[in-house]
């Protein structure tokens, strides 16, 4: 993979200053064992480009850090892209030939295409990412929302650092919940299908989940008679089997759909009533070898004093076994199907002491990988109102919060007169709808809880997904008036006219989109990428609006203008598909 032009101009003079620091030490019979240089972007353009900051240095070589960088500039000359090199306040900065840099930047965008921001950061990592996991008694809500785009999302910026990735989802298809949606359909279903009440599937599963909290408000027995179905259930029963699989097969089928609908998807799933009884087996190894200990009424324990925790139950006293002890089963599964380097598995921060757990007692017993387990947490997702309760029917559900926005961008284009213009209103509206929804849950990290207010989200102006789709639409838009003749091959694109401080501000831009995305990959962060989308699009609004780009006088200044849009217009292009926002070219 060829490397980009910021990254290598990096590494290129970090390895110079650190062999001048080397020899410096040398002379002055010091010992340096190691040189952790990090290259910045200095605070303003008067101190440089790029700035190595050398205060680490000062107490080996018992000088100021201005000293040490005056002395390491004397021994520096000026190459390539650099043009002028300082020692100022403790640091070596380097000023750039903006000519030069501005062509290397424009061409490594224009050689790559779809793959410019691509870097080696997890090459050949097998790494698989667990997220979603609905469960088939309702179905997907906004809280599922954001972790289905957390995960999807992560999962292209792994896979764009050379990962090997097998995103995975674990269908909750068994249990006291599930038993409660089949009950209620069997009481007050009168053998009705979705089809015949005009419902999507899960829907019509999910409004089962709602009535049976309703009626056992009213009836003391529902519950009971919930755990009956469940012990009948896990028996075997013929009957009850036959409504659950039926059940299940709508619910499933109304997720997938959502799924379709949103862009996400899985390369394996499983399903709970496969792996629900795959750790108990591993418990009772625990026990004898032991790892684990029983109480007098038969109950199996793990100590977690070690981790600075008490004691957690992995089997009941019936030999029951826990969500815990499912998980322990179906990570050993797992790492058996697919020996992954890292697995990541992206549930809400509620299942935090969960994790840290899961992770404890599979190395306790004695899983070398245990220690390549990462729980990805995020926040949750309120509303202005407050938080979201399934039970009672009022959290936001996925495909209406979606036929909503879809509804409110369909008002929008049709209120600004663009009906024509963007051709297919239904798709474009979808476009957005998705744009606005996915920007918004992605724009804060993952561990922090937001608030989501579908309005705000579909703002055409400020921190908003439709926002970056319109600078997007507006940069196609150019593209197809502008004169052909403006249009050169890279090589011949006269940057001399991109020196300006305007032109410049969005070439360092788009020269930082790489290493943006590796540091998203490395921090599992899709805001990173998000929030220097936001900044490119911002930036060059304000420079379209100052600047005449393919209507300018001079035809060397329109035809760098118009290649300066065009890499912008590729990297939006390749940061929408890592967040996974569609690209629009009309809007």
């Amino acid at each position: 993979m060829r490397e980009w032009a910021l990254t290598k101009l990096k590494r290129e003079w970090t390895e110079r200053i650190r062999t001048v620091l080397l020899d410096l030490a040398r002379e002055k019979g010091l010992l340096l064992d190691e040189v952790g240089l990090v290259a910045q972007r200095p605070p303003s353009s008067q101190f440089g480009d790029v700035a190595f900051p050398l205060f680490g240095f000062a107490k080996v070589f018992r000088t100021a850090p201005q000293k040490i960088a005056e002395e390491v500039v004397a021994r520096l000359l000026p190459e390539g892209a650099v043009r002028k090199i300082e020692g100022a306040g403790g640091y070596v900065n380097l000023f750039l030939d903006r000519e030069a840099f501005a062509l290397s930047v424009l061409s490594d965008i224009a050689h790559a295409g779809p793959g410019y921001g691509a870097g080696t950061l997890h090459q050949d990592k097998r790494i698989m990412v667990e997220f979603s996991c609905p469960n088939t008694n309702k179905p997907l809500h906004l809280g599922h929302m954001r972790n289905n785009i957390l995960g999807e999302s992560v999962s292209r910026i792994l896979a764009s650092q050379g990962a090997d990735v097998l995103k995975v989802n674990l269908i909750n298809d068994r249990g006291i919940h599930i038993c409660k949606s089949m009950l209620a359909y069997k009481k007050f279903g009168e053998g009705k299908t979705p089809e015949e009440v005009g419902k999507k599937p899960d829907h019509f599963v999910g409004d089962f989940y709602v009535k049976f909290n309703e009626w056992a408000k009213t009836d003391s027995t529902a519950e009971e008679q919930a755990r009956r179905m469940l012990r009948a259930w896990e028996d075997g029963d013929a009957e009850v089997r036959a409504l659950w699989e039926k059940m299940n097969r709508w619910a499933i089928e109304g997720i997938e759909q959502t799924y379709r609908r949103t862009g996400i998807s899985f390369d394996k799933i499983y399903y709970e009533s496969d792996t629900y009884l795959l750790g108990r087996d591993l418990v009772l190894k625990g026990l004898e070898d032991g790892v684990f200990y029983q109480e007098e009424d038969g109950s199996v324990w793990v100590d977690l004093s070690e981790i600075g925790l008490d004691k957690k139950v992995l089997l009941r006293s019936d030999g029951t076994s826990l969500y815990l002890t499912q998980d322990l089963g179906t990570a050993v599964a797992r790492y058996q199907d697919w020996a992954f380097d890292l697995l990541i598995y992206v549930v809400a921060s509620e299942q935090n002491y969960h994790f840290r757990v899961l992770f404890y007692v599979l190395e306790k017993l004695g899983f070398s990988w245990a220690k390549n387990l990462y729980h990805l947490s995020y926040g949750m997702v309120n509303l202005p109102e407050g938080k979201m309760k399934s039970r009672e029917g009022t959290v936001v559900d996925a495909d209406d919060l979606l036929d909503r926005l879809v509804e409110m961008a369909r008002e929008e284009i049709r209120e600004k007169g663009r009906v024509d213009e963007v051709e297919d209103i239904d798709r474009t509206a979808e476009a957005i709808a998705l744009g606005a929804l996915h920007y918004f849950l992605l724009q804060v990290s993952p561990n922090k809880d937001m608030i989501f207010n579908p309005k705000e989200s579909l703002s055409l102006t400020g921190n908003t997904g439709p926002y970056l789709q319109y600078m997007g639409a507006r940069i196609c838009s150019m593209e197809r008036k502008a004169d052909p003749s403006l249009g050169v091959p890279v090589e011949e694109v006269p940057t001399a006219e991109l020196v300006d401080d305007a032109s410049w501000e969005l070439i360092v831009l788009l020269s930082q989109f790489p290493e943006v995305v590796e540091s998203a990959a490395r921090e599992y962060n899709p805001s990173l990428v998000i929030g220097f989308l936001y900044e490119l699009g911002k930036t060059f609004s304000s420079f379209y609006h100052d600047n005449p780009i393919i209507t300018h006088p001079n035809k060397d200044t329109a035809r760098a203008r118009l290649a300066l849009a065009r890499g912008i217009r590729q990297v939006l292009e390749n940061g929408f598909r890592l967040v996974n926002i569609p690209f629009l070219e009309k809007m």
